[in-house]
Formats: C-alpha cells, sequence, structure tokens
C-alpha cells in the first residue's frame, strides 16, 4: 500500500491551522517520492514555497540525517531571509529536529566558516554564495548528501548571467551529488520548456527527468489605469503630475506596494508623497543601494503591517510574503506583462481573491503601453525571451571556480559543463578556447605572468598556479559588475546606504542631493565615504542616478501597443486626451501601421526632422540612431543627432531623407554596424563587464578595491590590445554577444528590419506631427533629474502641440 500523501504529524499540522494540502502540493511530495525533479508554476499566494519545502521536511522527519540536505536558492537576499523566517513556523510548531540557516553576502564570517564544518540541514542561499561554496576543497564532503535543490523564483534567473552561473554551479552539484533533486519554483512562466531542460540533469527537455506540475489558477486581478486631474503629461519619466492621486490611493487602502522602475524614480516618488503626507502615513522607502540595516528594518515594519505603504524597486518584486498588502500601485509603465503579473502578485497572496493593482502611466506614451499590459493580463499572455547560449565569460569564471576546489581533467569537465541548459550546445572549440584564456590569457596576453592562473600536473590534470589566484577569485565571484559605489554617513551617526561614484565626482560641498528619502547636503569625501548633513532646503537638489537603470519594452508590448495604435475602435477604452490626441494624429498624418513603419519628415527651425515609429525599445532605437546617421552622413544629408525613446527614434538633418528603404535596409547591420562597433564606446563597456566577470580584470584585491576609473583604464587597453593583436579572443567573441542581446538588441533591431522591408510608409509633413511630440520633447532632457523633469517643457509642450494642430482644417479637441 502507498504511503499517505502526509505523514500524521504533517497531516495534523494543517489540521490545526485550518489549511487543507493543495493539489500541487500533493504531486510536489508525489515526485519527490519518485525521485524525479519537478518545475512548479502556480501563482503568488497559492503554497508554492512551502510546496518546495514540504518533501525535504518529510524525508527529514522521516529519516533523520546529519549534514546538508536541502539548498534553497533565491535571487534575492531578502527573500531568502524572508523564506527563512516563514520556515521556521512549520519547523517549531511540529517540533521537527530541523536546522534551517542562511547564507548570502551579508552573513558574519565566523558563521559562514561554522556552516561549512557544521552545516544545517537546510540552507537558504545565493546563486554567488552556492558558487563561493562550490570553490572550497570540502566542496565534496560539504555536498555528498545532497538530497534537493530548490530554485526560487525560477524564471527570474534563466536567461541571466546570474542564472548561468548557477546552472553550472547545478550541474557541478550533479556530479557531486547525482541523487540530488532540482525542483524549480515560479509564478509567470512563458516558456516552460526551457524551465524544464534547466532543471534537467542532461541540460535537455525531458519529461521523464523533470515534472511539471501546474497549481490552481487564482482569481483574475483588478487592474485599472489612474485618470488624473491633471493632464498626461506629452512626455517626461516620473509621474509626479499623478502623485496627488497616488497620495489618496494610499489612504484609502491598509497596505500599499508602490514600484517604480529605477532608483532614482523610488526617491522622487517617495519625497513627492512625503510631502503631501499631512495625514502622517507611514510610508517607507525600499532599493538596493540603501543600508542593508535600514532595507531589514523597512521589510519587518511592512511584514508586522506597522506600514501603510512601500515605495520600492525591484528589490521587492520577488516572493516576500505580506499576506496583508491591499493595493499595488506601478508608477511608470511595467515595460512587460511577467514583470507586471510579478508585481500584482505582490497584493493579497490569496489566490482565491482578487489582486488589485493601479498602473499610473507618467506620458501617453506610457498610456498606450499601459493599457496594452492590461490587455495582455486579461489575455494571461506573458512576454518572454528564447534561450540564449551561456556567455563564456561566466564559463571561465566557472572553470576558475572548478579548479579553485581541485584539479580538472578537462575532459570530464567539458561533459559536466555541457549537462548546463545554457551550454548545452557548447563546442568542444569554445570550450578549450575558455580553459586555455583561464590558463594563460590566450595568445595575446600569455606573455604575462600575471594571467597565467592555471598549471597542469603530471597527470595533465589542471590546477590553480598560485594560492593568490584563490583569494583573488572568492573576492571577485559573481555575475552582477555593478559600478563602484561609496558609502554615504550623516554627520557621525549611521551609514545611510551607497551611491556610485561618478554621481559623487560631479558634487562640489553644498551641492544637495536626495537620497534614502532626505534632502542632504555634500560636505565632502573623507576616505572612501561621502560625508552628508541634513539639507536646509534651496536649490534644485540632484538625484543620484544608477548604470542599468531601465528597462527596455518587450517584444510582447510592443506588438500589443501597434495593434492598439492600428485599431481605431478601441481608441474608446483609452483616457480622454490621449484618445483626442490619436484622432489629431489620424487627421494631421497617418497611424504608425500593426506590421509595418510610419517614418515621417517635416521642416522645423531651419532644420529636417525624421520620426521612425518602430516601438522596439530603447536599446535597439539608439543602436538604429547611430547606424542611421551613419548612414545619412554618407549620404550627405549632414545629420545633426538623434534621440531615442521606447517607442519612437527621431534624426534631425540639414537636407531631408527621400530614399528610405535604402536607409533602413537590413544591410545596415553589416558593414555600417561593424564599423560603427568597432569605433563605438558601447562595446568597450561591454567588454569591461565581461572582463571582470570572466577574472581577466580584479575588481576587488586583499585591502583595496580598484576605482571605475582604473577598471576602465586597464580593461579599455586591453580591449585594444586583443582588437589588434588577438580579434578572435573568447572575451571580444562574449562582448559581442552581449553587446548583440543587451547593449544594441541586435536581434530585436534585426528582426524588426525583416518585418518592416517593403512596408515603410513615408508621409510627408509640412509640420510636426501630434504623435511626434513627444520624441522632440526628448531632445537635450537626458541629464535632467529632479520633480521638474516632468514640468520643465510644459510651455514647450503647449507650443509644440499648437504648432501640430494649426490650419484652418484642424479639429476643436481639447487636449
Amino acid at each position: 500500500m502507498p504511503p499517505p500523501a502526509l505523514p500524521p504529524a504533517f497531516a495534523d499540522w494543517f489540521a490545526r491551522r485550518g489549511w487543507a494540502p493543495h493539489r500541487h502540493q500533493i504531486e510536489r511530495i508525489a515526485a519527490a517520492r519518485a525521485g524525479v525533479s519537478a518545475l512548479l508554476i502556480a501563482p503568488t499566494g497559492g503554497g508554492k514555497t512551502l510546496a518546495g519545502f514540504l518533501p525535504s521536511l518529510i524525508d527529514l522527519a522521516e529519516r533523520p540525517t546529519a549534514g546538508l540536505h536541502t539548498l534553497y536558492i533565491s535571487p534575492l537576499k531578502a527573500l531568502a531571509v524572508d523564506i527563512h523566517r516563514n520556515l521556521e513556523t512549520p519547523i517549531a510548531e511540529m517540533g521537527l529536529a530541523v536546522r534551517a540557516e542562511t547564507r548570502t553576502g551579508d552573513t558574519p564570517q565566523t558563521k559562514r566558516q561554522r556552516q561549512r564544518a557544521r552545516p544545517p540541514h537546510i540552507l537558504m542561499t545565493t546563486p554567488e554564495s552556492l558558487a563561493l561554496l562550490l570553490s572550497y576543497d570540502d566542496a565534496p564532503e560539504l555536498f555528498a548528501g545532497l538530497g534537493c535543490v530548490i530554485v526560487d523564483e525560477l524564471h527570474a534567473l534563466t536567461g541571466t548571467k546570474r542564472g548561468e552561473l548557477l546552472s553550472l554551479g547545478l550541474a557541478r552539484l550533479g556530479g557531486l551529488a547525482p541523487q540530488c533533486r532540482r525542483v524549480g519554483l515560479s509564478a509567470t512562466v512563458a516558456r516552460p520548456e526551457t524551465l524544464r531542460a534547466w532543471l534537467s540533469p542532461t541540460g535537455r527537455d525531458d519529461l521523464d527527468r523533470v515534472r511539471q506540475i501546474m497549481g490552481r489558477s487564482g482569481a483574475p486581478a483588478r487592474v485599472d489605469i489612474l485618470e488624473t486631474r491633471e493632464r498626461t503629461p506629452w512626455s517626461g519619466h516620473m509621474a509626479v503630475h499623478a502623485m496627488a492621486e497616488v497620495y489618496e490611493a494610499i489612504g484609502r487602502h491598509g497596505t500599499t506596494l508602490v514600484f517604480v522602475n529605477t532608483r532614482a524614480q523610488a526617491e522622487l516618488v517617495f519625497q513627492a508623497l512625503w510631502r503631501m503626507n499631512h495625514d502622517n502615513l507611514p510610508i517607507a522607502l525600499h532599493h538596493g543601494s540603501l543600508a542593508v540595516e535600514q532595507r531589514r528594518k523597512v521589510e519587518a515594519a511592512m511584514a508586522s503591517g506597522r506600514l501603510r505603504a512601500v515605495v520600492a524597486t525591484s528589490s521587492l518584486d520577488l516572493g516576500v510574503d505580506w499576506a496583508a498588502i491591499d493595493l499595488v500601485i506601478q508608477v511608470g509603465a511595467p515595460k512587460g506583462a511577467s514583470r507586471l503579473i510579478q508585481r500584482i502578485g505582490r497584493a493579497n497572496h490569496r489566490p482565491d481573491e482578487p489582486s488589485h493593482a493601479i498602473l499610473v502611466p507618467a506620458n501617453r506614451f506610457e498610456v498606450l503601453e499601459c493599457r496594452a499590459a492590461l490587455d495582455a493580463v486579461r489575455a494571461g499572455t506573458l512576454d518572454g525571451d528564447p534561450p540564449r547560449a551561456g556567455g563564456l565569460d561566466v564559463l571561465a569564471q566557472h572553470v576558475m571556480g572548478t579548479a579553485c576546489a581541485g584539479s580538472f581533467d578537462a575532459d570530464a569537465l567539458y561533459d559536466e559543463v555541457t549537462r548546463a541548459a545554457p551550454y548545452a550546445d557548447l563546442s568542444r572549440r569554445d570550450f578549450n578556447d575558455v580553459v586555455a584564456f583561464v590558463a594563460t590569457g590566450g595568445y595575446a596576453l600569455g606573455a604575462y605572468e600575471r594571467w597565467k592562473r592555471l598549471a597542469r600536473d603530471e597527470a595533465r590534470r589542471y590546477r590553480v598556479a598560485a594560492s593568490h589566484f584563490l583569494r583573488s577569485y572568492r573576492m571577485n565571484i559573481g555575475t552582477i559588475v555593478e559600478a563602484v559605489t561609496l558609502k554615504v554617513r550623516l554627520g557621525r551617526g549611521r551609514i545611510l546606504g551607497e551611491i556610485e561614484e561618478y554621481f559623487v565626482q560631479g558634487l562640489v560641498p553644498g551641492d544637495t542631493f536626495i537620497f534614502a528619502g532626505e534632502l542632504l547636503c555634500y560636505e565632502g569625501l573623507r576616505e572612501t565615504v561621502v560625508q552628508v548633513s541634513r539639507a536646509k532646503g534651496g536649490g534644485e537638489p540632484k538625484v543620484p542616478a544608477y548604470a542599468g537603470g531601465r528597462l527596455p519594452l518587450s517584444t510582447h508590448l510592443a506588438q500589443r501597443v501597434r495593434a492598439l495604435l492600428a485599431d481605431r475602435r478601441r481608441w474608446n477604452d483609452l483616457p480622454l486626451p490621449v484618445e483626442e490626441w490619436l484622432k489629431l494624429q489620424a487627421h494631421f498624418s497617418v497611424m504608425p501601421p500593426e506590421n509595418g513603419l510610419l517614418v515621417e519628415t517635416f521642416p522645423r527651425g531651419n532644420k529636417e526632422f525624421l520620426v521612425a515609429y518602430c516601438f522596439e525599445g530603447r536599446n535597439a532605437h539608439q543602436t538604429l540612431g547611430m547606424l542611421l546617421t551613419s548612414r545619412m552622413e554618407r549620404a550627405g544629408l549632414s545629420p545633426l543627432g538623434f534621440v531615442a525613446t521606447d517607442y519612437v527614434l527621431a534624426t534631425w538633418s540639414l537636407k531631408p531623407a527621400r530614399d528610405f528603404d535604402m536607409l533602413f535596409d537590413q544591410d545596415v547591420l553589416g558593414d555600417d554596424l561593424e564599423a560603427w562597433m568597432a569605433e563605438s564606446s558601447l562595446l568597450k563597456r561591454a567588454f569591461r563587464n565581461v572582463a571582470v566577470i570572466a577574472g581577466l580584470i580584479e575588481r576587488r584585491h586583499p585591502g583595496e578595491e580598484k576605482t571605475r576609473r582604473q577598471v576602465t583604464f586597464n580593461s579599455d587597453l586591453i580591449y585594444d590590445v586583443l582588437r589588434k593583436h588577438d580579434p578572435n579572443h573568447i572575451l571580444l567573441r562574449a562582448t559581442w554577444a552581449d553587446a548583440a542581446s543587451g547593449l544594441i538588441d541586435l536581434q530585436r533591431l534585426a528582426d524588426m528590419l525583416a518585418r518592416v522591408k517593403g512596408r515603410i510608409r513615408h508621409q510627408r509633413l509640412d509640420r510636426i506631427s501630434p504623435l511626434a511630440v513627444p520624441i522632440l520633447l526628448e531632445i537635450g532632457r537626458e541629464s535632467v533629474a529632479g520633480d521638474a523633469v516632468d514640468t520643465l517643457m510644459a510651455e514647450e509642450a503647449d507650443a509644440l502641440i499648437a504648432e501640430a494642430t494649426s490650419g484652418p482644417s484642424a479639429p476643436e479637441l481639447p487636449l
């Protein structure tokens, strides 16, 4: 007779809580008993995390063992801490002899050392901490008895370099603990076959090895687009015009999460809400640059119900279990349907009740994007990029980490690496090149001892060449390459958090800036600490900006926005000012086609403007802008500049363009792209990140950390050497791959040019069109920060729209 789904002690615990186990929790237990891995897809609040741990708790209760039994991997430190806190409840209430602990970068060194010597039964950690544990020579003993690895929020890791590093770590664990099962947990999955392959011990999608378990769908979310008393701005990104309504919504609900897209926006939104907080509502701020102590205080206060609202970035996107959240507000367009669903899921955590969310677009194009996102949520469609090949720079880091744990055989390591899904199709040539790079630096760098990190022993196995390479690897582990940051200290007291070095370089004593929810006055830099005091007001404060803060519009939402614009019947669902804006565009020009490309040209101020409605995201548009202006230069059009948003690209020149098939031909991605990239700083920036991840450039040494300027100087010198003497070096290949999928979004641009070939509609106008007003307002605004960003150009907006809608045939539409 098969054992009962739940052992008596566990069944009693559920009963005492008034619960009945969900079907997907029972299926997880059955999969574990069958010895197979599992992908569990279930809505937030459906007991997904408990389903991940139940089989481990049952196994430990029935077969007590010493040593590490279960690893829980989280993409966020805060999530690991929160899960640990929640797991202690069933452990304590059932009286289980189970030790569960966390291990992250914030864990004290003494505790980390103790965890290796006397590991807990369940360890909650991050991809970086796992890589570090695998780099020690006692890793085989530590992981020998491992029974399960749980990867939470799996969708947030796949397709990223952190995910690639983790996949290689899992392949390593597969050799150290072949009996280990893998469990992936996710609420939003666009491509389940990709996640199943990622979890498989073969790196291939295999339903016999990875069982897919589906949780019961929750109640449909209630999502609204905020309509404000003030008219929706033509341009801008901060949504300051809507803060009064946002504050009113917070006041009407018990607890609210206010999500924004960047840390700078978080600071500004928090300040705007605080200024109008006449009711003294407890409102807090949470983002990744704040001091860890401050973040923990906010998380604890939120969990205990002491806060009415938290303004947060993606630092709280995932998993943190706060059932009492009544409302989620998304300030700014969400950029992706999956991301929006993930954020909506933060509300309620009760699948039988609908989550409530409000979208707050910052400008008129964002209204269209929010409408498209709302339609995607209602249709249940998700966005997700196809899987990409694993990065060679990440592989180089893993090869070095493997050597740190002990010598390795290249053939055996190749077999192991290709059992990680991102590297399943890795060629032996690429693998050999990576190992050669880690061992010697490669052809052009082989004469330098500093890059000879591996040596070979008598058995032709690779080992670390010197002990200082061990320390260097462990100090520089991980794939998150952030700009150098400096701590911010208030007076002689507490550390508020960290801001980027380049921002501080632009400050002089007396300057004010907004950080950690406060208006601060810069007093000076003392060693590596930014000394500040509370400012008394006066002047326009600056706001720290952070590299990589903006996410591009997803392909899925872009398609929906184009379809919305092309279908006039759907305009009635839009706010009245936006509907009128589109009607004006249709009157004075034409609408962008769903599958083609509208290009408008018009004269203005002794210049010729070209506006292309591509809807392919900021990165792809910036690349296209570079290539277009280069091609326009060769055509004698005397281009003067370009500006790009997520939706539109505009160029201006002294002479008008006429041959649009030539300008937007696919061959622009050939020689033109290579010539531009060879001279572009973008490729050097991508190489700098690749070189740091691969270990070519060490940012941290014992007792010191290189400044951003030092890292840039070193990487630029090496980049020039490799381009000249070793153009096929694996780090240059890795750089091109990164740039193509990230900084320049090459594949997306190529897909767009192919889609519009033969479908370009040129509309010659005698003045700016209504749809072109927002992009012209962006010219010269990139460096503007602060509350004024949404109001600085109000007069110019009025002038531009008046210009766009002037003429005897203009309809009377209030805007």
